[in-house]
């Protein structure tokens, strides 16, 4: 057999996998929605193709769902937040997958992990999918594949996607650009707090939750709603449709989890009656287009020969002040058009 005729034939029962997988996502089959997501997040060269066709295979069944963004300072409560909620929605009948994003090690490029330990009773739940994703290189700890593993999930039933940030850098914004409604998670002890948090990230919030509002700490965190409730009134509306809520909740003891589903609910109703829903879809998909192609030009960038030749004695240069950033950049993009 020729090596043309060889590959034809490796192609070909390829995409006869593929739609044994997409077939199996469509029906719900988890050991075939853990293959496609394995396969969308691999960095392979190989697998881009394949990855490709089941994601265009998928996308019909995609798009059903409400995705909801998480982030909040470290010990708010996230993970027992989101197992509670989790719960809660999966006791009235929803599907609901938890993609949580993971910290990668810049040293080894490993990660965590632990999202299944952390939500053990929520990963028991049968209506619950729950995948811990390594976030990698990606700017902000938001991994790189976040956005085709909710299409994945949702082509597979999942009509609530929640997504969790590791709460650093910018992640909150960036997981912002890619769901339907964005809840900030704090903590009682406002003050000194409110002082140190971002304005960029209280722009994006679409609902600001106060956990661990029970017993003795009630006090401080009606004050800290108060303080939020001011400062949200000093910053131009994220949307003329909906007024950002700022809510005391005790993820632990179950307190305030289905009126945070209520708000959820609200805010869909009324930003699909203005189209404001549609159209932030719409927008994010072009957002998502316009990412991948950066990124595949920093691929194509990187692998080019000639840049590669000049990388190390360009940045060689640099460190040792004996040219500018500037000059050394267009030095390596004159050697990548060339190429």
């Amino acid at each position: 057999m020729s090596e043309l005729c060889e590959r034809a034939l490796i192609q070909v029962l390829s995409m006869i996998k593929i739609h044994d997988i997409v077939d199996g996502v469509r029906n719900g089959q988890l050991r075939a929605l853990a293959k496609a997501i394995t396969l969308v997040e691999s960095r392979s060269p190989d697998h881009s193709l394949a990855a490709t066709t089941l994601l265009d295979e998928l996308l019909p069944a995609s798009g059903n769902s409400i995705r909801v963004g998480i982030s909040g300072v470290p010990g708010a409560g996230k993970s027992t937040f989101i197992e509670a909620f989790g719960l809660h929605l999966t006791s009235l009948g929803h599907k609901v997958a938890v993609l949580a994003v993971d910290p990668s090690s810049q040293l080894s490029g490993g990660s965590i992990l632990g999202d299944k330990t952390r939500m053990e009773e929520l990963s028991r739940d049968p209506n619950a999918f729950i995948r811990p994703s390594p976030a990698g290189e990606t700017l902000g700890g938001v991994a790189r594949k976040t956005r085709e593993t909710m299409l994945v999930c949702e082509a597979a039933g999942y009509d609530v996607i929640i997504v969790e940030t590791v709460g650093v850098g910018q992640s909150e914004i960036t997981v912002a650009s890619m769901v339907d409604f964005f809840l900030l998670l704090q903590l009682p002890n406002a003050g000194d707090e409110l002082q140190g948090i971002k304005r960029g990230v209280m722009e994006i919030a679409d609902a600001i939750l106060i956990n661990k509002s029970e017993g003795d700490n009630r006090p401080r965190a009606e004050l800290a709603r108060q303080q939020y409730a001011n400062a949200l009134h000093l910053l131009k509306p994220k949307s003329l449709n909906w007024q950002v809520p700022v809510e005391l909740i005790s993820a632990l003891e179950g307190q305030g989890i289905a009126e945070v589903w209520a708000l959820v609910e609200s805010f869909r109703a009324a930003l699909q009656e203005s189209g404001e829903f549609s159209e932030k879809r719409r927008l994010q998909a072009n957002d998502w287009m316009w990412t991948l192609v950066n990124d595949g030009l920093r691929d194509l960038f990187m692998e080019d020969r000639k840049v590669t030749d000049l990388l190390t004695p360009v940045q060689e240069a640099v460190s040792e002040g004996a040219t500018s950033p500037g000059a050394a950049a267009r030095r390596l993009l004159e050697a990548f058009k060339r190429g």
